[in-house]
């Protein structure tokens, strides 16, 4: 056989960026530049993890880490019509602001999301040439094994997304005729109280606050959740954290060494591997890890770190708004990271992550790794 190049178009690829935050504001927070765009640029956020020595913990625990600020979000089960219904569709989606994502592999399984008022339909072929609404094809034409997708987006804020517009009758149709499934959803108000969303980060029409009573999704008996942080304290190999910065002649090999070998620590961390216990007595032979400088050079520097994960159904701004806090509460020569995960798209279920490392003795430098 011919030794064809595998196909890497569809694959998840790393940027690393090694950069200076600038002055951060806490009135008004940047979010059109990095390493804040990062966060807000994840659609639905999964998993937020923060990694921080253990004595910077004991002093900001209290100020930063408060339990009326964890983030909430409820799970309902709900057809597609229900979405443009009475207060649901008036007061969620025309004027208030929500992020809603159903349950489904998008793969094979009809799958649906809403952000922004816009509303994205993950279909097979089967259900979009019944719903009879215009789409585009998803993934790859003509590929074997795979079976045709199509994506349909539906912006249900435009001015002509109302009830006697024939374009909105025909989406309200296939909806009540086609695409009858109940599913399960998960639900996030950003307008909510429980999240305390700051206003710089919603749209003009939100008003930020003053939550809906009663709820328009309680007719459809929601289960709420909440988020709340899982903390565990773990006994680790801290190597150099900083960067080369000498520029060598192989055009940033020490850099890309350096980014690959931090990068594995950090995900080491997040994933409680033995591999970074001082006291790991895993064989050599089934285990050769060594942390970025080697066990041997850096035993004196084994000192202790917490790890605090939040998980469920996060809103990005919720996420980048604890960001903007722990950068003001942690003194400016001190490390942390902070990994933000969101959830698996498109037909490969690729996961979009970022993970910022604040680094120690160089205030406002970061270095950014983004995974997409």
């Amino acid at each position: 056989m011919l030794d064809f190049p595998e196909d890497t178009k569809n694959e998840q690829k790393c940027e690393v960026t090694h950069g200076v935050m600038g002055h951060l504001d806490p009135k008004q927070p940047p979010t059109k530049r990095k390493p804040f765009s990062a966060i807000l640029a994840h659609p639905f956020v999964h998993k937020v993890q923060l990694v921080l020595p253990a004595e910077i913990y004991e002093i900001i625990k209290n100020e930063v880490f408060r339990e009326e600020e964890r983030p909430d979000y409820s799970r309902v089960i709900l057809p597609l019509k229900a979405l443009l219904e009475g207060e649901f569709f008036n007061q969620y989606i025309k004027i208030g602001n929500i992020l809603m994502l159903s349950e489904g592999n998008p793969a094979t399984e009809n799958v649906y999301t809403l952000r922004e008022g816009i509303l994205t339909l993950h279909l097979d072929k089967e259900s979009y040439e019944r719903a009879g609404i215009v789409g585009k094809p998803e993934g790859v034409k003509g590929k074997r094994g795979t079976k045709p997708r199509w994506i349909v987006e539906i912006n249900l804020r435009l001015p002509s997304m109302l009830h006697g517009k024939k374009g909105f009758d025909r989406i309200a149709y296939a909806f009540k005729n086609v695409l009858t499934t109940p599913i399960t959803w998960l639900f996030k108000d950003l307008q909510t109280s429980g999240t305390s969303s700051i206003s710089f980060l919603c749209k003009p029409n939100t008003d930020v606050g003053k939550a809906i009573t009663p709820r328009p999704l309680e007719a459809h008996f929601p289960i709420e959740k909440i988020s709340s942080p899982s903390i565990s304290e773990i006994q680790v190999l801290v190597p150099q954290l900083n960067p080369p910065k000498d520029v060598d002649v192989t055009y940033g090999a020490d850099f890309e060494d350096y980014s690959v070998e931090v990068h594995e620590w950090l995900a080491l961390i997040c994933l409680e591997s033995p591999a970074i216990d001082p006291e790991d007595t895993t064989d050599s032979f089934l285990c050769r890890y060594n942390p970025p400088q080697g066990a041997d050079q850096i035993a004196a520097n084994s000192s202790p770190v917490v790890k605090l994960t939040w998980q469920g159904f996060i809103s990005p701004n919720w996420a980048h708004e604890l960001f903007v806090k722990i950068l003001l509460a942690v003194s400016r020569v001190t490390w942390f990271a902070y990994c933000v995960d969101g959830f698996g798209e498109g037909l490969t279920r690729n996961c979009r992550n970022c993970t910022i490392l604040r680094l120690p003795n160089a205030p406002n430098e970061y270095v950014l790794w983004e995974v997409s």
